[in-house]
């Protein structure tokens, strides 16, 4: 890679790329940068999941616009959704917090509240983390979880043929607030691992364009999309669904048989779940619509640099 590049030119993907192919990893990693969680060898039936997200304000949250109650919430639910994503369970977080100041001290206590309030409902513990002066609010969560080895979910593992299925609705995250008041599809992905096979998984937080891209290009394999059966939220365009993000969704591929097992059980399932597309050939997405449009779709969403 040119070191002359500047990050703009690079990417945030290129760049995570780079940490990739020069980061050292012993045996006991078995997944480590490019996944949801590092994946971590633990006890003969269980590994170890390990993750992070930073929070910065006005990137991820705007003061005027959320609660801090809300931007505590987020912060940790945020990790919580990339745990989901590998079928695990957390344990533990360590919360760090970059403050301006001036802040009130009431408004990091709100803070701490939305962080506990969503830890207390997946009993999560929270074990330590750091304190310091910044010129705008910065909160960085590590988490810690658990998922046995005969059941974590990795992007790798999409079949040709798979059927491409998405919990929830998609769009218009942004002006719902579901992107503060989400809560994290743990209990969902548990009962889809326990109860199906499910090939490959990721968390809805770039979009549904960049997600699924990043799934095929970890399989080297190609999608279509099919536009009428992608679940809309209230009041989402297509375009929000398709690309607009911060849905923290599971977006998932199975065979279809086991689709069809999903299809079969509905009763017995509390949570929505829509077909959306298939795995095809090939590592590009087409996107197909009833009226018979068929074309080529880029990978968009929210991109750091």
């Amino acid at each position: 890679m040119d070191k002359g590049l500047s990050l703009k030119e690079i990417g945030e993907f290129g760049l995570i790329d780079y940490f990739k192919k020069i980061s050292k990893l012993d045996r006991r990693v078995l997944r480590g940068i490019g996944e949801d969680a590092a994946v971590v060898s633990y006890t003969k039936k269980k590994y170890l999941l390990f993750t992070t997200d930073m929070l910065i304000e006005d990137i991820h949250f705007k003061i005027k616009e959320a609660t801090p109650y809300e931007i505590g919430w987020k912060a940790l639910g945020c990790s919580l959704s990339d745990i989901a994503s590998m079928g695990g369970r957390p344990l533990y977080a360590l919360v760090s917090i970059g403050v301006p100041e001036k802040t009130s001290f009431n408004f990091i206590r709100k803070i701490y509240q939305g962080i506990n309030g969503l830890a207390d409902i997946f009993k999560v513990k929270i074990v330590g983390g750091d304190t310091n002066r910044a010129e705008r609010l910065i909160i960085d969560v590590f988490l810690v979880g658990e998922v046995e080895k005969g059941k974590v979910v990795y992007r790798k593992g999409a079949k040709l043929n798979d059927v491409i299925a998405v919990t929830g609705s998609l769009g218009n995250s942004y002006k719902s607030k579901k992107h503060l008041r989400f809560v994290p599809r743990i209990k969902e992905a548990r009962f889809l691992i326990n109860n199906f096979k499910i090939n490959a998984m990721i968390d809805l937080s770039d979009g549904l364009s960049s997600d699924l891209f990043h799934i095929l290009k970890e399989n080297k394999k190609g999608a279509i999309i099919f536009k009428e059966e992608i679940p809309l939220s209230p009041k989402a365009s297509f375009e929000q669904a398709l690309h607009e993000g911060e849905d923290f969704e599971l977006l998932f591929t199975l065979t279809e048989k086991e689709a069809g097992r999903i299809s079969a059980e509905k009763k017995r399932i509390n949570f929505p779940i829509s077909f959306i597309g298939k795995i095809i050939e090939g590592e590009k997405m087409w996107l197909y619509s009833k009226k018979g449009d068929f074309k080529a779709i880029e990978p968009q969403g929210f991109r750091h640099f």
